[in-house]
C-alpha cells in the first residue's frame, strides 16, 4: 500500500491561527475551502509516495538531514501569489533567508529525487479557488499588510492518513 509523504516547516500555533483567518476568509468570500484543510507551513520537501513497508528508511533518511543549523527566524511579510491559471496559489510570503535555503539544501541532499525549485511560502488559498476568485482575492490580498516572525527551531516529517499527520520531529541545534 502506497503513502504520501513530506517534509515542512511548522510555525507556532500564533501564526497557524492568524493565517487560518485569511483561509477563512478565502473559504468565505472567494468559493476556496480545500486550504482549511491543511495548517500554515513552509514545504521543504512536497508530497512524494512510498510503499508504506519502505516507511523505515524514509525515517532514516530523515534523521540523516543535517540540521546543524541554530534555530533562525523568518519574517514573514505580506502577500504573494503563483498566479497560473489552471492552479493559481495566494500566499504569505517570507523574505528571503539564507538559512532557509540551507535547511532546503540539507533536506534535497537526503531526499534527492524529483526536480523541483523552492520557492518558500506558507499557501492560503488553492486547489479550488478558481482563477477568476484568485484574481478577486489577489485584488484584496496583494497590498495587505501582515508581517511576522516565524521561529524555525524544528522539521516535521508528515505522512497522510485521510489527513496530515506528523509521523517525526527533528530539531536544529547547534552541534
Amino acid at each position: 500500500m502506497k503513502k504520501m509523504y513530506f517534509i515542512a516547516i511548522y510555525p507556532d500555533q500564533k501564526i497557524i491561527d492568524e493565517v487560518r483567518v485569511f483561509k477563512e476568509d478565502l473559504a468565505l468570500n472567494f468559493g476556496n475551502s480545500k486550504a482549511l484543510k491543511n495548517d500554515a507551513h513552509i514545504t521543504l520537501l512536497p508530497p512524494f509516495e512510498r510503499e508504506i513497508e519502505l516507511e523505515e528508511d524514509i525515517h532514516i533518511a530523515f534523521q540523516k538531514i543535517d540540521t546543524i543549523i541554530s534555530p533562525f527566524e523568518i519574517i514573514l511579510n505580506g502577500f504573494g501569489s503563483f498566479p497560473n491559471p489552471k492552479n493559481p496559489v495566494l500566499f504569505v510570503k517570507p523574505e528571503e533567508s539564507e538559512n532557509l535555503k540551507q535547511l532546503y539544501l540539507n533536506v534535497k541532499e537526503k531526499f534527492s529525487f524529483g526536480k523541483h525549485s523552492f520557492n518558500p511560502h506558507v499557501t492560503v488559498g488553492y486547489r479550488d479557488l478558481t482563477y477568476e476568485n484568485f484574481l478577486k482575492a489577489w485584488e484584496v490580498y496583494k497590498d495587505k499588510i501582515y508581517k511576522t516572525k516565524l521561529l524555525v527551531d524544528k522539521i516535521t516529517l508528515l505522512r497522510h492518513d485521510g489527513k496530515w499527520v506528523p509521523i517525526n520531529q527533528k530539531k536544529l541545534s547547534e552541534e
